[in-house]
């Protein structure tokens, strides 16, 4: 089976902005013929002849993706991406799956809209392929580098929350700097914050007064220079606790149930 090994990505950023048919027009137009369902279709071989999957790896995805009957789909996923496809297929294979022109060719060309190069492109995608075969949000991306300082270190808060480019900036984001701002924390303190915990940025802005208040209850009062290390470190074990009571619930469930 031929392996497609087109690049997109980095033709359309190489690209003439003033050309009338874009290489992802191009590539669209070009993409493998339709092919009809076939039986024999191997979703594991093609895993591994295509994606370069190792036959373990294979294994352990096909079934997530079994309903696939050609390699029409894949094959025009494969040459949409220049990231690390074995990578991302092997965290996830539905990837595969995705709709290129309804989905991920917008992406691409949002993404590049925003001026984001096709290196970094690719690192966004390998991060959190999940998100990205989602029709994707790039209204937040602007923000969230002003915000961070760098795309890079965007990259790094979304490792830990990759929900910071899908939330709501004005119902939750913003609110939420702005609490962290009134409780004394400089833009430099809030990018910290958000690299290590971003969940604070995103949380339910009552989620955030409740952590707050709990870190002055501990004696950390608001503009000390212990208040930025007392707070996520008051959330997480806020965090432990409520998953400790939930387990405890399932077992009484469970008990119960018995």
């Amino acid at each position: 089976m031929l392996r497609i090994q087109r690049c997109i990505l980095a033709r359309l950023l190489s690209s003439s902005p003033a050309s009338p048919v874009s290489p992802l027009q191009r590539l669209l137009s070009a993409a493998a013929p339709r092919i009809s369902p076939n039986p024999s279709f191997d979703v594991a071989e093609y895993l591994v002849g295509n994606c370069g999957l190792t036959r373990v790896q294979a294994l352990k995805a096909s079934p997530k993706i079994s309903h696939l009957k050609s390699p029409t789909n894949p094959d025009a996923v494969l040459g949409l991406s220049c990231a690390d496809v074995a990578a991302i297929v092997a965290k996830d294979p539905k990837f595969l799956c995705a709709k290129v022109e309804r989905t991920l060719a917008p992406n691409v060309a949002d993404l590049a809209g925003v001026g984001l190069p096709h290196t970094e492109i690719a690192l966004l995608v390998s991060r959190d392929p999940g998100k990205f075969r989602c029709r994707f949000i790039v209204s937040n991306l602007p923000y969230c580098v002003s915000l961070f300082g760098s795309y890079e270190n965007v990259l790094r808060a979304i490792k830990h929350g990759s929900y910071l480019l899908h939330c709501d900036l004005e119902d939750t984001v913003k609110p939420n700097v702005a609490l962290l701002q009134g409780c004394g924390l400089d833009a430099c303190d809030i990018a910290k914050l958000g690299l290590s915990s971003p969940w604070l940025l995103t949380a339910n802005m009552e989620q955030v007064r409740t952590m707050v208040a709990c870190a002055e209850g501990i004696g950390v009062p608001r503009r000390s220079g212990m208040f930025r290390t007392a707070l996520p470190a008051v959330a997480f074990q806020s965090k432990r606790e409520d998953r400790h009571q939930s387990g405890l619930l399932e077992e009484n469930v469970q008990v119960v149930g018995c």
